[in-house]
């Protein structure tokens, strides 16, 4: 049977919601929690940015000095020659390249400049020049396909395959499709084109998860491998987009999807440290009601809810709190990564009596003042105070922050 992947775009798509951003060094801890976690893929950013280029670079050294796992590095661009071309130089190998197909956005965004036609041309050049240049996968995202013609998708995705395109990315561009349409429209394709499909969903309607969990169905039904896209806690452009806990949980408990095999070495005793370092890097809060990670997840008032809780946990809970790497039943962000005040005035003596805590030791003062300076400048960069795991890193990697924390204008 085929399998389901994960492909997380909270460095990407995430990172792109207005009103919120990630530092440098924040999304490449979020890299590492996902490779922690056992995600297939990171789409990491967009390797066609300038400022984007040194973040991009030490995270491939990273990956290269087994600090990523077996975590695949992705970028983003759009499907035009040019993208691809600024690409290249980062020397990632897997990229998603992205074009809409509705004759919605043909028509009232394109507004003439491209027909459907030209579309698919101007795709297949893009992916044509990514084999070129050497990309190892190449994702092929038909922007908004729920509101494309379904012929006309087929057609487009026939057309990514003969190319060599890897996979198509079905995108639910604005969240209009249901758990109905979306697993009929992606066994179609996948029963047509025969090639492993992407699901990225939106939330507008609050049916994000639900539409890629019957979309993998539809995929998998359909004879092909598929790769749901998340963000951790859900965060995302407008609504936000399928939430990857909510989505990884599914597949272990619910019924009717427990037969559905998983593809990726899932570690779930992560998910409680990714959710909480997510929601402190962007500075948003997680939901009380959040799935498996909210305040209330494991909370009960009700005295029927508590005599049968006391009786059985299993009467009212799905599945156990220590399975995500809660510590306990109310502890909140203490303990599971401590605020650390160390950082962009801090000085030496407090600095080595906090990387004492941390159980890290320097040979001598000069590479002490070394990771001191970066540890000011991290925090400098970030704005908020660093984190334990925050602190290790640039500690074990100091070569590499170096680059993530540069952001030189006009200069690769």
């Amino acid at each position: 049977m085929p399998k389901i992947h994960f492909i997380d775009v909270t460095n990407r798509d995430g990172a792109q919601t207005a009103r919120i951003s990630l530092a440098k060094l924040q999304k490449t801890m979020i890299n590492m929690y996902l490779a922690q976690i056992g995600i297939h893929q990171s789409e990491m950013g967009f390797p066609f940015v300038r400022h984007e280029y040194n973040y991009i670079k030490a995270n491939l050294e990273l990956q290269e000095l087994g600090a990523m796992g077996s975590l695949v590095l992705a970028g983003w661009c759009r499907a035009i020659v040019a993208d691809v071309e600024a690409s290249l130089p980062t020397g990632l190998k897997d990229l998603n390249l992205s074009i809409s197909t509705s004759d919605q956005m043909i028509t009232y965004k394109f507004r003439g400049r491209l027909d459907r036609g030209q579309v698919i041309q101007e795709m297949v050049d893009a992916v044509a020049c990514a084999k070129k240049g050497g990309i190892r996968t190449i994702g092929v995202n038909a922007e908004d396909a729920s509101r494309t013609d379904p012929g006309y998708l087929r057609e487009f995705a026939q057309a990514a395959r003969d190319a060599g395109a890897h996979r198509i990315r079905y995108c639910d561009t604005v969240g209009c499709d249901s758990p109905f349409t979306i697993y009929e429209r992606v066994k179609e394709l996948a029963e047509a084109v025969k090639l492993p499909i992407e699901l990225h969903c939106h939330d507008d309607l609050g049916m994000s998860v639900a539409n890629s969990l019957a979309g993998a169905k539809g995929a998998v039904d359909g004879g092909v491998d598929v790769y749901i896209n998340t963000t951790v806690n859900g965060i995302g452009e407008r609504a936000g987009q399928a939430d990857l806990l909510s989505c990884l949980l599914a597949l272990e408990f619910a019924e009717g999807l427990k037969d559905y095999e998983v593809g990726d070495p899932i570690n779930l005793t992560v998910a409680w440290k990714l959710a909480n370092y997510v929601a402190y890097a962007f500075d948003v809060p997680i939901a009380i009601n959040q799935v498996g990670v909210g305040a209330n997840a494991f909370t009960h008032e009700s005295g029927i809810h508590v005599d049968g809780i006391i009786k059985d946990p299993r009467n009212y809970e799905l599945y156990d709190f220590t399975l995500l790497g809660r510590l306990s039943e109310e502890r909140p962000l203490e303990g599971a990564v401590r605020i650390i005040t160390t950082g962009e005035y801090g000085g030496m003596a407090g600095f080595k009596y906090i990387y004492s805590r941390l159980g890290i030791t320097f040979p001598d003062d000069n590479k002490a003042q070394e990771i001191l300076e970066l540890v000011q400048y991290a925090n400098a960069h970030t704005q908020v105070p660093l984190l334990d795991d925050e602190l290790r890193f640039i500690a074990t990697y100091p070569e590499q922050v170096k680059k993530i924390l540069t952001v030189i204008p006009g200069v690769r």
